[in-house]
């Protein structure tokens, strides 16, 4: 059942809280997120872009690993252990692979591969990528929309010291991030465009979140489709608000911190609130980083901002976050701000 069968609406004040949200995510944090609001938000009110710059092909199938974990845990069929890919499935056909001298380095797993094989099927038919997403994801019983960021293929190219240049899953999956970056690039975006389902929820959102993912991972490769980060700066009359995947100086998941000092930036939120600039006017960041502040961050304008306990380890926390969030945007207007040089 969607949602692990879990409701949670009742615990915020609905009456009051009647705005359409867009949340833009990658990776399994920026999941946990969407989980979170889906616990809160009926279908009407919620939709999830979601990060296709890691998406690839692999042994003739279109894998598109972020769309399928937010699709898998909304679903509530997700491995919760990892985070990703189906609870429960098996690798036989992995195994049959080794037995004709390949070695396979991603893990596919069985029940995986279906979503997979549809996919491929549907795409070279000629169908879009944001069409058979809402095709998968309405089989699975998810009623809230989830969106990829185009339905062009864009590529994250992560360019290291040890091994040149690699595809995203050879960075992230066979080398396990250890190569050092020296630069990142997104191949194919100045050919992808902005789908009418991403435009129009952008354009009608009355509340604008960017999940904790990895922001030159998850969502630069989102930025970078031409006119999507314009459509959030002409946003100005709403919030738009990130909530920073670091905390107390760390990842939570995944090589976030690694990245960052690597291209030579401090590891904290206030380096990811820099990073989103005027694409933002308000930033979540976590309790231990209370004392935290953002003067330093180069805006032109001003900047709410809420420190919380942010880290999700289940279901619970992941809705306690979200309403968290909801509950401190319906104080919006009367909110206190920081003022950026």
């Amino acid at each position: 059942m969607a949602l692990g069968g879990r409701i949670l609406r009742s615990q915020i004040d609905m009456e009051h809280f009647d705005k359409q949200v867009v949340v833009l995510v990658g990776g399994v944090g920026g999941a946990k997120l969407a989980h979170g609001l889906a616990q809160i938000l009926p279908s009407s009110q919620l939709t999830v872009i979601v990060n296709t710059g890691d998406d690839f092909w692999h042994y003739g199938l279109r894998v598109c690993p972020d769309l399928d974990t937010v699709m898998y845990t909304l679903a509530g069929v997700v491995d919760k252990r990892n985070g990703w890919g189906v609870a429960d499935d098996t690798r036989a056909m992995l195994g049959a692979l080794r037995r004709y001298g390949e070695q396979p380095w991603f893990g596919l797993g069985d029940q995986d591969i279906a979503t997979h094989l549809l996919r491929s099927l549907a795409l070279r038919s000629g169908e879009r990528l944001t069409t058979i997403t809402e095709r998968l994801t309405k089989s699975l019983g998810i009623l809230h929309r989830i969106l990829p960021m185009t339905d062009e293929p864009v590529a994250t190219m992560i360019d290291t010291i040890e091994q040149g240049e690699l595809e995203f899953q050879e960075y992230f999956v066979r080398y396990r991030w250890q190569p050092r970056v020296r630069a990142i690039r997104y191949a194919g975006a100045d050919d992808a465009y902005v789908t009418p389902e991403v435009e129009t929820a952008l354009r009608a959102a009355d509340v604008i979140l960017l999940g904790p993912s990895n922001p030159w991972l998850s969502v630069a490769p989102i930025f970078a489709v031409p006119g999507l980060r314009d459509l959030l700066v002409e946003r100005a009359d709403v919030p738009r608000v990130a909530l920073t995947p670091i905390v107390a100086g760390q990842a939570l998941k995944g090589p976030a911190a690694k990245i960052m000092a690597e291209l030579g930036h401090e590891v904290s939120a206030r380096t990811v609130a820099a990073f989103y600039g005027d694409a933002i006017n308000g930033f979540v960041y976590d309790e231990r980083d209370a004392d935290l502040r953002f003067a330093e961050v180069e805006k032109s304008s001003t900047l709410h901002t809420l420190s919380c306990d942010t880290i999700m380890n289940d279901d619970d926390s992941r809705a306690v976050l979200a309403r968290r969030m909801l509950e401190w945007l319906l104080t919006w207007d009367t909110l206190p701000v920081q003022v950026m040089p």
